[in-house]
């Protein structure tokens, strides 16, 4: 990547709106933005949980350019080092990155770079952070006040209990105790209560001030079909709602992956195949096409995607459950970064959450580890069958409250639902009968009158509750206790193997006081029905489709010739508000949200000439 040469601190002791206007061509900063800014370029350490496609990267590339000396960004992944680097260096920061993509002669380029002072931020990932050559160079700089800060992009990889763990990120908690005086600043767009405490704690960070921002991704519209051909289904959905756009359809195994690219291939559709099994040449061509050209779709498994900034990825599909409503907010979360509407789509069926169920126990992970697992796939597949809001269950998951939205499909077409109110005040006297001491199983079996082991072994059969379920089936109770659990009329503890307990807001419903409705699921359809196709915007907002064409064909060229993905040039979201705006002269082109100073100069005129072209 090469260095754009100018003087160091160009952009240091200036505000952070100058910054954020003259460099990164924004008016106004974003939600708690400003805050986090002023807070880390003042050298406050920061704990930041803000959405993808929140603006995170700005919360620390901002005070990057207000401190004196390099910031240093700790990142998990080569592709989004070099995304970051390339769209930085577009912009005129001076920025480089330091991965095992460079040879020698280029390392070791960039590290008289850094030794010199002369880079504004440079990415690295924890691995390289933690040696001791490179620990030394921070140690020259810290010595020499060339030292701006340290920023932990995807921080949620140090909890031992997520989807993404990264035990390098561990090593992460020395940075207090070798640079006691240098910010640090935190960021993920995925962490519960559970998480956010982790990251405080291993990477030292309780004393951080914390910026929750809302987990809430109003442009995309969250779609859970019954799966039924689920291939079928897919095509269907991604003919009807987005031909020719970019997606990324998530599968659980490496031969689905290639069965399904290779399919929709065969349909017509550009797609590929993404897994760990590929060769590392094939894996980084397919992550480079997606990445560098349009209407591209990823088949791919979740090895696929953390710290992929491309924002206009217009839908997210999932052929196979999620492993958890962390994994499934994150994953949907890579559709729409550019703020355009955007889908969440996911076929799923019971066989699914057997299959989930069964990888979990076979899996050599600890019981702890195994028991978390459960609840997050049953929290999961409370989500799934939910006859309200989607929006409302996930962003509850995450501690926020909020209204339905209007835009997910149980809110556009209100699934058919059975009164279940007789068999959740059932399991729920059962609970409490059986002490609240055993978990869905043993509670399932006392409940349809199963004589089990266990069953006789506690004298279960003798009480009340003992068979006064056997109307129901066991996947028609555990279906109710699933939504008992995500409804949060039933806690599960996980100090107890998943003992159930009742809640407060379970009392009402036992007294009669309140109702239970769950879905009835869907019979079996030849038909594949009408695509409402409300979120399906190929030029949004009445842009004139010629000019926005032409726009898009002008930076896939230019970006071509400037080996950078298309969207590092500009977003969809500034070639819009050009198509719109039609702007007559450099001033009014500036005027453009995503047009900063170095990108004016450099595109500014051959754009005006476009606008002009067309008329």
């Amino acid at each position: 990547m090469p260095l754009k040469c100018r003087p160091m601190s160009a952009y240091t002791h200036t505000s952070p709106h100058h910054v954020l206007e003259h460099v990164f061509g924004y008016t106004a900063f974003r939600g708690e933005q400003q805050a986090i800014v002023e807070h880390v370029a003042a050298g406050g350490d920061a704990l930041v949980l803000m959405p993808t496609g929140g603006g995170k990267s700005l919360c620390y590339q901002v005070p990057a350019l207000l401190r004196e000396g390099t910031a240093i960004v700790v990142s998990p992944l080569i592709a989004l080092m070099h995304d970051q680097v390339s769209a930085l260096v577009e912009a005129g920061v001076k920025a480089a990155f330091l991965n095992s993509s460079l040879d020698a002669e280029e390392a070791r380029r960039v590290e008289r770079a850094l030794y010199a002072g002369e880079l504004d931020l440079l990415y690295v990932a924890p691995e390289r952070l933690m040696t001791p050559r490179f620990l030394d160079q921070l140690d020259h700089l810290r010595d020499t006040h060339r030292l701006a800060l340290f920023a932990i992009d995807e921080a949620h990889c140090v909890s031992q209990w997520g989807h993404d763990f990264r035990p390098e990120y561990l090593q992460l908690s020395i940075l207090p105790e070798r640079y006691p005086a240098i910010p640090r600043i935190a960021l993920t767009a995925t962490a519960d209560r559970q998480t956010r405490e982790e990251i405080a704690t291993r990477l030292r960070l309780e004393d951080a001030r914390r910026f929750i921002s809302s987990f809430d991704r109003p442009n995309i519209r969250y779609t859970i079909v019954d799966k039924d051909d689920p291939r079928r289904q897919l095509l269907h959905f991604i003919r009807e709602e987005f031909p020719s756009e970019a997606g990324v359809v998530y599968c659980l195994s490496r031969r689905k992956v290639e069965e399904t690219a290779a399919w929709l291939q065969e349909q017509g559709i550009n797609a590929l195949p993404y897994h760990a099994g590929l060769g590392q040449d094939v894996r980084a061509e397919h992550q480079t096409r997606f990445l560098r050209e349009d209407g591209i779709v990823m088949v791919a498994t979740i090895a696929f995607g953390m710290g992929i900034d491309k924002p206009d990825v217009r839908f997210v599909a999932h052929l196979d459950l999620p492993r958890s409503i962390e994994g499934y907010y994150q994953e949907t979360g890579r559709a729409g970064r550019d703020g355009l509407p955007a889908q969440a789509w996911m076929a799923w069926g019971a066989q699914d959450v057997v299959q989930q169920r069964r990888m979990i126990d076979e899996s050599e992970a600890s019981e702890d580890f195994k028991r978390l697992a459960r609840n997050r796939l049953d929290v999961l597949v409370g989500l799934v069958e939910a006859t309200t809001c989607r929006r409302q269950h996930l962003l509850a998951y995450f501690g926020e409250e909020s209204g339905p939205c209007g835009n997910c499909d149980n809110c556009l077409s209100p699934p058919q639902t059975w009164d279940a109110t007789e068999a959740a005040r059932k399991a729920l006297s059962c609970v409490y009968r059986t002490g609240q001491r055993y978990g869905t199983g043993h509670l399932i079996d006392v409940l349809r009158g199963e004589r089990t082991e266990k069953v006789l072994e506690r004298q279960h059969e003798g009480l009340s509750t003992f068979g006064i379920g056997s109307e129901l089936d066991e996947k028609r109770w555990r279906t109710v206790f699933r939504q008992l659990i995500a409804r949060e009329y039933l806690a599960v503890d996980h100090e107890r193997y998943n003992a159930l307990a009742l809640t407060e807001l379970a009392r009402p419903l036992l007294r009669g006081e309140a109702e239970f409705h769950l879905r009835l699921e869907r019979e079996r359809s030849k038909g594949r029905g009408k695509s409402r196709s409300a979120a399906r915007m190929d030029i949004p907002g009445g842009v004139p489709t010629t000019l926005f064409d032409r726009l898009r064909a002008w930076r896939a060229a230019t970006a071509k010739e400037r080996n950078v993905p298309a969207y590092v040039i500009f977003h969809d979201a500034t070639l819009r508000e050009i198509a719109i705006a039609r702007p007559t002269s450099m001033a009014e082109l500036g005027g453009i949200s995503g047009i900063g100073d170095r990108k004016l100069e450099a595109y500014g005129q051959a754009i005006v000439d476009l606008v002009a072209e067309v008329g």
